[in-house]
């Protein structure tokens, strides 16, 4: 070992260096321990930070996780409800709860949710309109058909029962529509036929009246050969009815009694359809025969007034006679009908009552 290296041979100067340089050195190594254990406090705090820090933001983030599911259920079931009942009032709490919603493809889906209420409240609420106006206006097919097509938009499951009930209303008053077409061809049949047989009963009036005439004619011809006939029987009363001169008294073989004209005028029965009933009877009764002149009966015009009919037109609301009306015709008192039936206050009552119409005599 080296004499130089054993602190025992060192001199005092070189032990007082020695020394100095020991404590120094154990002064380095003591501060090197310290700052060591010092780097390592801190580096255990700082993973303790970075740690914790972690953790805030996992639960943070769980936190954000759990209200975004919460936010996203509370739309969801708002949505139903804005769907089953879509007022104004449901949607716009829809709309509000999406808001919340931070998952851009969560919250795209609700957006076209909604988009698809609106579309569909807006064909409703035309549907509904179409079959209104065509309540109002039966008999105008174009609004059919414009209610037809509107109706036949509602393709969602949640307008079923509304598509249902207005096809319902549709074809009710689709019903009273054909039913009124069917009167009115039935009264447009009924009108042609009466028109036919007044038309008829003109000619044949026209046609007595004509026959009329001939027959009085007829009979004043009767008339004038009974006057002429009773004139001659006169004449032959007066000239075989005398006595002879005083040297020739003698009577004239025969005698020619009175004479017997019987004439019974015409008896008129009225104007009716029998006409006249004329009979003319001339009677000659001489003693050279008798001569009888008998002038047929003429069949006149015999009208015996008869009663007019007068119509009753009427609706019926379940079996109650609620409008009725009188008139002196059959086509009034089916229009009466008609207009009644078709009347805005007796559709509206169609769709809850049975109703019925007709018209019959008085």
């Amino acid at each position: 070992m080296n004499k130089n290296l054993n602190p025992l041979n060192w001199t005092k100067k070189q032990q007082i260096i020695g020394g100095a340089v020991a404590i120094v050195l154990i002064g380095v190594v003591t501060t090197g321990i310290v700052n060591h254990a010092n780097h390592q406090a801190k580096v255990r705090k700082i993973e303790a930070l970075k740690n914790k820090k972690i953790k805030l933001c996992n639960d943070r983030a769980e936190k954000a996780r759990k209200l975004e599911k919460a936010n996203a259920a509370d739309s969801k079931k708002l949505l139903d409800i804005a769907e089953k009942t879509p007022t104004d009032k449901n949607i716009k709490l829809a709309e509000d709860s999406i808001l919340k919603v931070k998952n851009a493809e969560v919250k795209k889906a609700f957006d076209n949710q909604v988009v698809g209420i609106k579309n569909r409240v807006k064909l409703e609420n035309e549907a509904k309109t179409a079959v209104s106006n065509y309540q109002k206006d039966a008999m105008n097919q174009n609004k059919y058909k414009t209610a037809q097509q509107a109706i036949s938009k509602l393709t969602s499951s949640y307008s079923k029962g509304l598509k249902d009930s207005l096809n319902k209303q549709l074809a009710t008053s689709k019903k009273q529509y054909d039913d009124a077409t069917k009167a009115q061809q039935a009264k447009s049949a009924s009108d042609s036929k009466a028109k036919t047989a007044d038309t008829n009963k003109q000619q044949s009036d026209s046609t007595e009246a004509t026959n009329g005439n001939s027959n009085s004619n007829s009979n004043n011809a009767n008339v004038a050969s009974n006057t002429q006939n009773t004139a001659n029987n006169d004449v032959a009363s007066s000239s075989n009815s005398y006595g002879g001169g005083s040297q020739n008294n003698y009577s004239q073989g025969g005698s020619n009694t009175s004479q017997n004209n019987t004439n019974s005028g015409s008896s008129n029965q009225g104007q009716g359809d029998s006409g006249q009933n004329n009979s003319n009877t001339n009677t000659n009764t001489g003693g050279n025969g008798s001569n009888t002149n008998n002038n047929g009966s003429n069949g006149g015009n015999n009208n015996n007034n008869q009663p007019q009919t007068r119509y009753v037109g009427w609706v019926s609301v379940d079996g109650v006679r609620r409008y009725s009306q009188t008139f002196n015709t059959l086509g009034e008192a089916q229009s009466y009908v008609d207009a009644t039936v078709n009347s805005a206050e007796v559709i509206k009552l169609g769709f809850e009552h049975s109703i019925r119409y007709g018209v019959e005599p008085a």
